[in-house]
């Protein structure tokens, strides 16, 4: 055991966060949790990870539920493909594992949505396994207390934090010892303005003895983020204004499988080409009547202006992905914040 471990252990045995999910008696909650809290923060993921216990309190039931259900509870929190991966490893582990998550590394690793981070989280808090982690939080925390000066979202720079991470862990408490790093990187070694003098590593930190704390981690430059308008349109039923037109998004990709009000990314004036663009996309006939709203929104590696339009039908294809959905019921349909937005206008 290095002399980091035992000043990190100590501090954590008295400052450690009480969250939900620790000292839970089923791994199966240690790994929802490290799905949730892949690029989300703590205090979102709390009130998720509780309704989503209530919803399916085990592999069996999260393996039985439909996608709809699963993406319904997962919705706000972003990052749909996290959800549809939790459900996928649900049905295998419930058909291979007899809906118990493995405890070989190599099983573990094979499940939609399982990398190197997540299995050695899982392996150490749920199993008591002497197995390092790393995210985020973590390999911020190291590259400030050994002063790596190599990017950390190199590969040579990931190469370099795995083996910190690993060379430091006390045998016997890794569980203790990665969430005590998670928990300094959150509330202590914070991406900016860290607090230094409150830290129980400061002793044994390099880049607080060599000044360098303000520049690491090193990361590579990020590259510019493009920015697309679209045209969505509210169509109402002739018939019954009180339907609505949603269109389900294909399985795969971004919000995969969530419900949308057909839309289409214009160059130009977005009330001239709404009328191009659904025709192009659905098929789908519309006069536009007037405007609904405009919604600005930053995705991880693009941002949307939505420009939301009432619409007149004329006419609409047969397809199952389009359907017609009472205005009261769109809450039951899961959908991203953009459409959301527009369904609250409603």
């Amino acid at each position: 055991m290095t002399a980091l471990s035992p000043l990190l252990l100590h501090w954590y045995h008295k400052h450690g966060r009480t969250l939900p999910w620790r000292d839970h008696p089923d791994p199966y909650a240690v790994w929802v949790s490290e799905i949730m809290l892949q690029q989300t923060r703590v205090e979102t993921v709390i009130p998720y990870f509780e309704k989503w216990m209530k919803l399916f309190p085990d592999v069996t039931s999260l393996a039985n539920a439909s996608e709809q259900e699963v993406l319904n509870a997962w919705e706000g929190l972003g990052y749909y493909s996290r959800a549809r991966n939790l459900h996928k490893a649900a049905k295998i582990t419930a058909d291979k594992f007899n809906g118990q998550l493995p405890r070989d590394l190599t099983d573990l690793r094979s499940l939609p949505g399982i990398g190197r981070y997540t299995v050695g989280a899982i392996a150490s808090m749920a199993f008591g396994m002497d197995e390092p982690t790393l995210d985020g939080n973590l390999r911020r925390v190291f590259a400030r207390l050994f002063d790596v000066s190599e990017s950390a979202d190199s590969p040579t720079g990931e190469k370099i934090l795995w083996e910190l991470a690993a060379q430091n862990l006390p045998k016997g408490q890794a569980g203790d010892y990665n969430q005590a790093l998670m928990d300094l990187g959150a509330t202590i070694c914070l991406p900016k303005n860290p607090r230094c003098l409150l830290c129980p590593l400061t002793e044994v930190c390099e880049s607080r003895k060599n000044g360098t704390q303000d520049i690491r981690p090193v990361m590579k430059p990020k590259k510019a983020v493009p920015h697309y308008v679209h045209a969505a349109a509210v169509v109402s039923r002739i018939a019954n204004p009180t339907y609505v037109l949603l269109a389900q998004r294909p399985s795969e990709g971004l919000l995969g499988g969530m419900w949308e009000f057909p839309n289409g990314r214009v160059n130009a004036d977005p009330a001239k080409e709404l009328s191009k663009v659904l025709s192009a996309a659905y098929k789908l006939r519309v006069r536009k009547k007037e405007a609904l709203g405009v919604i600005q929104h930053a995705y991880t590696h693009f941002k949307v202006t939505v420009h939301a339009f009432r619409c007149e039908l004329v006419s609409v294809p047969e397809d199952k992905n389009l359907k017609w959905v009472k205005i009261t019921d769109l809450e039951n349909y899961p959908m991203g914040k953009v459409d959301r937005r527009i369904a609250n206008l409603l």
